[in-house]
């Protein structure tokens, strides 16, 4: 199995997408970043008076749960109305989401309530939304997950949505198909943010890429491959996790089709 990443960083390129993010405070700054250097444009409107309309114009929503409230919530579900209203993709990240009620709550009626088109989670976090039992501790997933292959599935038949199940290895379902995707380097786990922003650069995609499952696998390959180019040096020496980010979001700057086409082949449909 193969995608064509030189069609989606046309596409990218040809739309430019307005992305409105609505994320948490902690990695607000790398998610901008992100978004700008895959060829986006990032707006983080999030005051229930500017963000529906805001969004109005976008091309792609991302919805990150990293920080919760109920005036927030709100907001998250008006402004991914009005995006539904125009027919603007939105990436769910559900952040957190089987550590507390209240996140429990809050991820059902993101995924309930609006039409997401991408839900991306790490394993423990997507279990959770299966309304399965999973070991999340704060945002982290720290448990084993041998069934996160059908559970990713159970979660995209019941939404709808393509899901991205981040790990060791990524997954990528639909409810009637499922990828391993097996791109990334270890070090991407050792700063804050690197899930927030594998959410910002699929909404970049699915704002850019017609085909929903398209656009995942790009951007799951795409966020990998920058991350195995990072690490190998390609972007400047690293010393440890701190410059290790810096060289990672470089590579999401640099980092071309071609770049990244000979592994894309690293996709393997399962079934």
């Amino acid at each position: 199995m193969s995608v064509d990443l030189q069609a989606a960083f046309d596409a990218v390129a040809e739309t430019g997408p307005l992305v409105n993010c609505i994320t948490n405070d902690v990695t607000v700054n790398d998610v901008a970043n992100v978004v700008l250097h895959w060829g986006g444009l990032p707006v983080m409107s999030d005051d229930p008076g500017d963000a529906p309309e805001m969004v109005a114009g976008a091309q792609g929503l991302l919805l990150n749960m990293g920080t919760v409230s109920e005036a927030g919530l709100e907001t998250f579900l008006a402004t991914g109305e009005s995006a539904m209203e125009h027919d603007v993709p939105i990436v769910v990240d559900p952040v957190g989401v089987g550590a507390t009620s209240v996140r429990d709550e809050a991820a059902e009626r993101l995924v309930t309530d609006l039409d997401p088109t991408v839900i991306k989670g790490n394993y423990g976090e997507i279990t959770a939304l299966a309304g399965e039992t999973a070991d999340v501790r704060g945002v982290e997933s720290v448990g084993e997950y041998d069934d996160i292959v059908p559970t990713a599935q159970a979660v995209a038949e019941g939404t709808g949505a393509v899901v991205i199940a981040s790990g060791v290895t990524d997954v990528v379902a639909t409810a009637d198909r499922a990828f391993e995707v097996d791109v990334g380097d270890a070090r991407m786990g050792e700063f804050v943010g690197s899930g927030c922003m594998l959410g910002a650069t699929a909404a970049v995609f699915a704002g850019s890429v017609a085909d929903p499952l398209d656009a995942s696998l790009a951007a799951t390959v795409a966020f990998g491959r920058a991350g195995e180019r990072a690490a190998a040096g390609a972007y400047g020496e690293f010393e440890g996790p701190a410059s290790y980010r810096i060289a990672f979001l470089d590579a999401t700057a640099g980092l071309d089709a071609a770049e990244a086409a000979s592994d894309a082949d690293r996709i393997t449909e399962l079934g």
